[in-house]
């Protein structure tokens, strides 16, 4: 049985505020906090709050972006209502309480999406004036972080005139207009530079995202003028702050770093975002290609909008290649895949249905419905889904599928004896035996963008061979109750009869009995005690060939109350 220290190669994870002190910055490769520790990033993202989507509303394509869900606002409840409404909204959507509950989940940290509009009130004259109430807003989240440990990025997700010519920055006319109007590049660097200089002193803050997802490929005759601007960006921050942290984001939704052809500063961090996609080494190797030539630490800046069984594997690629994340997003309408849901109004069918060129409500109505829903979005009438956080730091009891096992390596994360030299298109350089449960023999499907359960017919399972053997790291909470945890687990022996070990943190716990070549599900029988922190399952075949669908850590209590 292999031998592995937990030290090696990944960062336990620590909670309680403790990690978050002092300016972050990038040193090497490495993030380093206030007091000289090594310190990764994992956080969520705020979506929808200063800059509204319309799929988090449930909106069609005729609400999907701030300025027309502002215009549908106004045309049912007219302007003064209109008014109160976004006042409310932006003073509720994301609270104190979110922040705290945010902070005793375990994260260190948020992201906080800034739409321009929301914060120029007047850009008309040489001069750009800023909403100063607006302002107020960013500094009570900057405020609430400080008091409960949370490090926070400032992201500007939707630049003046549009930097992706898409709904996700608000863009006007569908055309990225921050790169086609010099105007526009102006108001942008003068926005920085007027957070730089509010937020010079603020240690909390962690770093300056300059633009999000710049340029999708479609508009990508515009990349050369990127990096450009991310220097004349750069430039106007570091006449008024040089302790923050710069944030470099590359084109096409982030993940195409090839614009990043100079180091502009020393205090640098590169950042890419990672949706629906096979979380594999192989899908980031160019990230962590670029991290190793230009020696800086690198971000996953925005992924999720999955389901927990990819949230398990993926989020887990990012820690075993220390990787700072972000979980995209902290709360959404109606659905199972972010930690907080807001609950659908009633008749809020019939927004959708004006949008799409139904009838319209009466105001009254309007008012009603609009009115139940800024209720809704305050997080304490919110449904709090704690296993979305689970998944993402692999606390007991989320489901890990077994072809994510750890991604340090074979001999670190696992053992083969005969590598496998069939390609199914996930995990290929590993030269393991992963193999699909069903007769299917397309590559694997990862796009469950509505937060789906894992499905059957797109499910992939791993086989061990006698001295093969797979690593699964995960993480107890330090909130945690229990006493004594199992394993479950969902396996079935090819050939009647198999026996498989398995071990916890280098400790043999049980020899299981596999019977029968249809899958099932056993329960190891001994108990085991687990402290607070990272630990490590290895399940090793003894005596004939093993498929593994998924395991579970399970917490003894929690049987038994069932």
């Amino acid at each position: 049985m292999p031998s592995i220290g937990l030290e090696k190669g990944s960062l336990v994870v620590i909670t309680g505020g403790h990690e978050v002190t002092g300016f972050l910055k990038a040193k090497g490769k490495k993030l380093i906090n206030g007091e000289g520790r090594e310190i990764l990033l994992r956080g969520v993202g705020f979506g929808s709050w200063m800059l509204p989507e319309g799929y988090m509303w449930l909106f069609p394509d005729q609400g999907d972006r701030p300025r027309r869900i502002e215009q549908m606002v106004k045309e049912l409840i007219g302007e003064e209502k209109a008014e109160q409404f976004w006042e409310i909204y932006y003073n509720r959507y994301t609270s104190e309480s979110d922040i705290r509950q945010i902070s005793a989940d375990g994260y260190n940290s948020v992201r906080v999406p800034i739409l321009a509009r929301f914060l120029i009130e007047d850009s008309d004259g040489e001069v750009v004036r800023f909403h100063q109430a607006h302002l107020k807003i960013i500094d009570n989240v900057i405020d609430w972080c400080r008091e409960h440990r949370l490090y926070v990025i400032l992201d500007l997700h939707g630049a003046s005139g549009g930097q992706t010519g898409t709904n996700i920055d608000d863009s006007e006319f569908d055309k990225p207009e921050l790169f086609m109007n010099e105007r526009n590049q102006e108001i942008t660097v003068a926005l920085w530079r007027m957070l730089a200089e509010r937020y010079k002193d603020e240690w909390i803050v962690a770093g300056y995202d300059l633009l999000n997802e710049p340029l999708p490929e479609w508009f990508s005759a515009y990349n050369d003028q990127v990096m450009p601007l991310y220097k004349k960006i750069t430039k106007a921050i570091r006449e008024v702050d040089d302790r923050h942290m710069i944030i470099l984001e590359g084109v096409h939704w982030a993940t195409d770093w090839s614009i990043f052809n100079e180091k502009i500063d020393d205090n640098l961090m590169l950042q890419f975002h990672k949706y629906w996609n096979s979380p594999d080494t192989e899908s980031i190797q160019i990230y962590l290609d670029k991290r190793e030539e230009w020696n800086v630490p690198i971000y996953m800046g925005e992924g999720g909008e999955n389901n927990k069984e990819w949230y398990a594997g993926a989020f887990r690629l990012f820690e075993d290649h220390n990787i700072s994340w972000n979980f995209w997003t902290w709360k959404k309408m109606d659905k199972i895949n972010s930690p907080c849901s807001v609950i659908q109004p009633a008749g809020w069918q019939q927004l959708i249905d004006y949008l799409e060129g139904g009838v319209k409500p009466d105001k009254a109505a309007a008012e009603h419905i609009l009115w139940e829903y800024l209720h809704n979005i305050s997080f304490e009438q919110c449904l709090y889904q704690k296993e979305v956080t689970d998944s993402l730091f692999r606390r007991p009891s989320t489901r890990i599928p077994a072809i994510f096992y750890g991604y340090h390596g074979e001999g670190i994360s696992y053992g083969i004896m005969n590598r496998v030299d069939e390609n199914i298109g996930f995990r290929k350089n590993d030269g393991t035996d992963i193999r699909f449960i069903e007769g299917s023999r397309t590559a694997p499907n990862f796009q469950h963008g509505k937060g789906e359960p894992w499905q059957a017919d797109e499910r992939l399972c791993v086989q061990l061979t006698p001295q093969d053997w797979f690593a699964y790291e995960f993480t107890v909470g330090h909130d945690s109750k229990a006493s004594l945890y199992t394993v479950e687990l969902r396996a079935f022996a090819p050939n009647e009869r198999a026996w498989m070990a398995v071990s916890v943190d280098d400790n043999l716990i049980e020899i299981v009995e596999v019977i029968g070549e249809s899958w099932g599900t056993q329960r190891l029988n001994n108990g085991f005690q687990l402290s607070p922190g990272l630990h490590r399952i290895v399940l090793k075949s003894v005596e004939n060939r093993v498929r593994i669908d998924w395991l579970e850590v399970l917490p003894v209590n929690e049987l038994e109350e069932k």
